[in-house]
Formats: structure tokens, sequence, C-alpha cells
């Protein structure tokens, strides 16, 4: 069961390995097998999207030893986050701090992974990808036909949209949320 918060939202973890969101009519050809329906703690359907589900038996495996290996030292400390694994050394005495490097190396050198988590074809480029052709026109044509909010298309070279606006490129975007932020705290606001 998905304990996220709103179902309406897409939310990445995990360098993209893990992305629940919610449930779509098309999933993008190249990723048939990744894509699962689950219910979240309300009972309404969402869909994962787990890559590397594959690899989870590893990681669970890695975060056993580095727990074991690292027990001893003062201010280490090992989280799992499912599709990957985090050790925290800011608490441990600098001198130490080569130690717990040669630990993780010396327990990673068994395993297919890089900086604790899977070496994939995957990362949070890929994640935005998919999420974009999960999404694309959709989300245009709902919030234009729905009268719920403005999509905004970002492109360099003018393209068909549904959305109702274009901006070229992300400064654009920078400067129309500074604009943003200036028309709402002026006082004229209320007069539009």
């Amino acid at each position: 069961m998905v304990t996220k918060g709103r179902t309406e939202l897409y939310y990445a973890y995990s360098h993209g390995m893990d992305i629940i969101g919610p449930v779509r009519q098309a999933v993008p050809d190249n990723h048939p097998n990744c894509t699962i329906r689950s219910t979240d703690k309300k009972g309404k359907e969402v869909n994962l999207f787990q890559p590397a589900t594959e690899f989870l038996p590893l990681i669970d495996e890695v975060f056993e030893s580095l727990i074991e290996s690292t027990k001893d030292i003062k201010g280490a400390k090992v989280e799992n986050n499912k599709f990957c694994v985090s050790v925290h050394y800011r608490n441990v005495d600098d001198k130490s701090w080569d130690l717990v490097g040669q630990i993780i190396h010396d327990i990673l050198k068994g395993y297919p992974f890089l900086e604790v988590h899977p070496v994939i074809d995957w990362d949070k480029g890929k994640e935005v990808t998919f999420l974009l052709e999960s999404l694309d026109e959709d989300a245009f044509k709902v919030l234009r036909e729905g009268n719920k909010g403005y999509g905004i298309l970002v492109s360099s070279a003018p393209k068909e949209s549904n959305a109702v606006y274009s901006l070229r490129d992300p400064s654009e975007v920078i400067e129309f949320l500074k604009s943003l932020g200036v028309w709402k705290s002026s006082p004229l606001k209320s007069l539009i």
C-alpha cells in the first residue's frame, strides 16, 4: 500500500527508481514491465514505476552488511531508502572518514552497484523523460478544457500545443516566476 500524500501528483524518489503517480491509461511502451497498479492509504488506485525492483534483495543485503560493518564507528548511520542505501558520516570523527569509505568500498566490490544504487541505465534525466512521456500534452489539455489552470510549454522551437502560454527556455521561466512574485505583492493586483 502506497502511503504518499496526494494521488493526483507525481512523486519521484531514489534517483527516479521509485515514481508514484495517478493511474494513466497509457504507459510509455519502452517501460511496460515497470509500471504496476497499487492503492494508496485511502484506497485510491495509483501507478508505481520502479525499474530497479529486481535489485531490492541485493540492496537489503548491502544495507545489512553496512550496518554490521559500521556499528562500532561512533556517529555513522546507515539508511535504507528502498532503492538506494545512504551512509551518513557527517557525525563521524573526521579521522575515521577514510575508514568509513574503505568499508563501503570493500562491501560494494561484490555487488553491481555504483554509489550504493543499482547500476542500471537509469538516472534523473530518464526520470524526467519518463514523466514527460507519461504526461505530455494530456496535462495541458485537461487544464485548458477544465478551466483548472494554465499550461505553459517551455520550448525553444514553436510547436502545436494545448498549453495556453509558451516560454522559450528556463531563463524565461525564471523571469516569469519573478514577475508573478512581484504581481502577487502588488497593491494594484486588486484592481485587475
